[in-house]
């Protein structure tokens, strides 16, 4: 839900908006809808196509123009029914807010506030047109977060299962991917949302940015970062997404791809050959070969089935007579023999594996904890911020949804 980098669409010439058509041009200024009696004027919309348009000397078809100005109106929209419910829960965002946004884009740019407003002013655009798309964010951002967060609950369960899902792609490809995502609303507007895709790859091939276009059209929450995924392991991509990205190459775009809800437009940035590694913190208990006897085997079975985690390790095995109790720290999986890695595969943290023999005599190894380690893997905290993040976004989406449809929008 961070805010999006809405500067990147600033810097427009006039001439680009002079590309519209006559008609178009020429329209007496009004109404461009009335969302539950709040109106939008086609000044409001022009300014917005304003943001919307990139670079200079972009030379768009009428058609693509014409969804250009289809996707701003629709951006207003949402943006008004947001500003109603912030209005409808007393929510008011200070200039102050406002401004301090404004100054972390420009920071993050290498601009500053005054070369902004000079910008927008040359190129035709109101500052106030840019104020109220962040004024908008910033408002549902906390809309959102107050309604949803501190109900989203992630188990240690959920953030097992994801660090077994890096673990099982380990060694995998991994893929730095940039996307763009057109959701479907409802049944009956899928072409809708092929025209907005269509419009994207006629940008694309104009030479505007893939992140300008994501920050702008895509519905991904990856959309505040210019559709950039970070790295992304096998696993963690969708079916269709993936089998496209693994016939690419780095810098190609992909065709449309249809995923569930949406249609998607994927860029691969990068590949890497899988780097993260399973760590385990592991203890150790062993009967040398000289100290093997029936009598200690059988009591190091039985104290290994008394066994309540690795807490308990040293006061329960190495009550077992000549029993060698060893903590070994964390080690990498693949520094470890197959017989003990392939023991260890399906142990729970403070479970212990079944006596083996190996060259040092009697063994059982105990799981204190498994980890992924590497670059860019990511540590528990982060995996729940991401699956909270991802929650969050859903809800966020269904609650615009409901919104869009109780609303009573009037097009003119």
């Amino acid at each position: 839900m961070a805010l999006k980098k809405i500067y990147a669409f600033a810097c427009l010439a006039c001439s680009a908006f002079a590309l519209l058509s006559n008609a178009q041009a020429q329209q007496v200024e009004g109404i461009a809808a009335i969302v539950n009696d709040s109106p939008i004027t086609t000044v409001d919309v022009r300014n917005r196509m304003r943001l919307i348009l990139d670079a200079a000397s972009v030379q768009l078809s009428e058609e693509a123009l014409q969804r250009v100005q289809e996707q701003a109106l629709d951006g207003l929209v949402d943006e008004t029914l947001q500003l109603q419910q912030a209005q409808e829960f007393d929510l008011e965002i200070d200039a102050g807010e406002v401004d301090a946004a404004l100054s972390d884009i420009a920071a993050r740019n290498g601009s500053t506030l005054e070369e902004i407003s000079q910008e927008l002013a040359q190129s035709g655009v109101d500052v106030e047109t840019l104020r109220q798309q962040i004024r908008a964010e910033i408002a549902w951002q906390t809309l959102v977060n107050g309604r949803y967060r501190s109900r989203v609950r992630i188990s240690d369960q959920q953030i097992d299962l994801a660090l077994q899902r890096y673990a099982l792609s380990a060694a995998q490809t991994q893929y730095r991917v940039a996307e763009i995502l057109v959701e479907i609303p409802s049944a009956g507007n899928e072409e809708q949302a092929i025209g907005v895709v269509r419009a994207i790859y006629e940008q694309l091939n104009q030479g505007i940015p893939f992140p300008a276009l994501a920050q702008q059209f895509s519905d991904a929450p990856s959309s505040s970062t210019g559709g950039d995924t970070g790295w992304l392991t096998t696993s963690q991509m969708r079916p269709q997404v993936l089998q496209v990205a693994q016939q690419m190459q780095s810098g190609q775009i992909s065709n449309p791809i249809r995923v569930p809800g949406g249609v998607m437009i994927i860029a691969v940035i990068d590949k890497r050959e899988g780097q993260s590694v399973e760590q385990y913190t592991l203890k150790q208990v062993t009967l040398t070969p000289s100290n093997i006897t029936p009598e200690r085997r059988q009591a190091l079975t039985r104290a290994l089935g008394r066994l309540e985690g690795c807490d308990s390790v040293e006061a329960t095995l190495g009550a077992v007579d000549a029993a060698i109790v060893t903590d070994l720290g964390q080690i990498s999986a693949n520094a470890l023999i197959p017989q003990v890695r392939n023991a260890l595969a399906d142990l729970e943290p403070g479970q212990a594996s079944a006596p083996m023999e190996t060259a040092a005599g009697i063994q059982s190894f105990i799981l204190c904890d498994r980890s992924i380690g590497g670059p860019g893997v990511p540590s528990r905290e982060q995996i729940e911020d991401q699956l909270i993040d991802q929650q969050v976004s859903l809800l966020a989406r269904r609650w615009l949804r409901d919104l869009r449809r109780d609303a009573a929008v009037i097009y003119r």
